[in-house]
């Protein structure tokens, strides 16, 4: 099915592993799907729009900011491992310039995941458990790197956003004003999305505008909610 660029659509499938990816959530009381992409693919956009629907979002990107807020052992555990030089003059993470030398080397990049990721884990586990004990029955978890960290299988079903190579550096580079050499360097940080779209449950192509981004997303979210034995209205749709 398309819509201005964009589709959506199941992969039932699998093809890296004999295990069957599960179609029918609906016994399960608590279901946390996962939300990724690649640079400038529109994940966040897709996010936001779940979030106006009522739908819980566990964005990992604040998490990532929280877990190296002022104060915190991660921040201290980030000077100690880079030096005075990765905190600004106030005393809070540079993160330009922290952001400079995680995507040029993979070494250093690899560092400061070992200081952050197992706390951004830590987090978001605890977000979820919480949704799960207020009764919710769904909520989603949004991270650029569930893919690249093996954690695919934890976060069923999984949503890729997925855009074409092109237009996701020129958006990366209108949206935020780096240069293309910057934008590219952190798109091969990144795993291809194709290697990311070919363990996904549901993919959404955003090569198009925005309204039928946000068409498609509501239509993958009432399909997992269905999936999910849940009614898919309780997340209204407002209008776009």
């Amino acid at each position: 099915m398309t819509c201005a660029g964009v589709i959506a659509y199941p992969c039932p499938i699998i093809k890296r592993t004999e295990i069957p990816r599960a179609c029918d959530y609906s016994s399960m009381a608590f279901v946390l799907f996962g939300l990724t992409g690649g640079l400038a693919c529109g994940k966040s956009s897709v996010a936001a729009r779940w979030r106006s629907r009522g739908l819980a979002v566990i964005d990992a990107d604040q998490l990532a900011r929280e877990v190296v807020a002022n104060g915190s052992d991660g921040l201290r555990e980030v000077e100690l491992a880079f030096g005075p030089d990765a905190l600004t003059g106030s005393g809070e993470l540079d993160r330009q310039w922290l952001a400079r030398r995680v995507f040029a080397d993979p070494e250093v990049r690899q560092r400061l995941e070992a200081i952050t990721h197992p706390r951004i884990t830590d987090a978001a586990n605890a977000r979820a458990d919480d949704l799960a004990r207020k009764g919710e029955p769904l909520a989603c978890y949004e991270a650029t790197l569930i893919v690249e960290r093996g954690r695919a299988d934890l976060y069923r079903p999984l949503v890729v956003v997925s855009a074409r190579e092109d237009i996701q550096i020129a958006r990366a580079v209108a949206r935020s004003g780096m240069s293309e050499d910057d934008a590219r360097a952190r798109q091969r940080a990144q795993l291809p999305i194709d290697r990311k779209v070919a363990l996904a449950d549901w993919v959404i192509e955003n090569n198009g505008e925005m309204a039928a981004l946000i068409a498609r997303a509501d239509q993958v979210l009432d399909e997992i909610c269905r999936a999910a034995g849940v009614d898919p209205g309780r997340y209204p749709a407002p209008p776009v």
